[in-house]
């Protein structure tokens, strides 16, 4: 393609909108777009000075393999939220099919997530660990405000993945969804 000066004009720029030429995208129109994309589900717990915390987030991702750097995001609005901006670790379980119950667990709003203390144990340096899942110990090197979040960046300092891996557990239009053997495409 060639521009007004003749000169070549890369598909993008003659395809790109002018400015102000689409509206912005509403808040509900924004959660029903990510209601549809899957996320695999984990539970991030931290030990502050309230006593524990733990919420379930969709927003984990690896960033960074050298150094090992993980990134998750937690709503202004979360009970864990005052106490996951504050702490300097947190543990991050990779939850799979059959650790749905503490998924939900850590998505309750107004429950003692602690109650149940045959679920879970402190670890020596104090964060609380859910017993048979895999989890990463990570320290928080940055956050970021983002909206009505705040994104999180933590560096991998241990872990345990013994537990195996059973089928995944993935959350997608609101609802817990399996991933096994029989979900797998070519």
């Amino acid at each position: 393609m060639t521009g007004a000066s003749g000169a070549a004009e890369s598909p993008r720029e003659s395809a790109a909108p002018a400015a102000g030429a689409f509206p912005v995208m509403t808040p509900d129109e924004f959660k029903a777009a990510f209601r549809h994309h899957p996320g695999g589900v984990s539970l991030v717990t931290a030990e502050g000075p309230g006593g524990p915390v733990a919420m379930t987030a969709t927003s984990v991702a690896s960033v960074s393999a050298e150094p090992p750097l993980l990134v998750f995001s937690v709503s202004t609005l979360s009970s864990s939220h005052a106490t996951l901006t504050a702490v300097d670790t947190v543990v991050v379980h990779l939850l799979d099919a059959r650790h749905r119950h503490l998924a939900r667990l850590g998505a309750t709003s107004g429950v003692d997530r602690f109650e149940d203390t045959s679920l879970w144990s402190p670890l020596a340096t104090g964060e609380p660990v859910f017993h048979g899942t895999r989890w990463i110990r990570a320290r928080i090197v940055s956050r970021l405000e983002a909206g009505t979040a705040t994104l999180v960046v933590a560096q991998a300092l241990q872990s345990d993945l013994s537990a195996g891996v059973d089928e995944g557990l993935v959350y997608v239009d609101r609802a817990w969804h399996r991933l096994g053997a029989g979900s797998v495409l070519d």
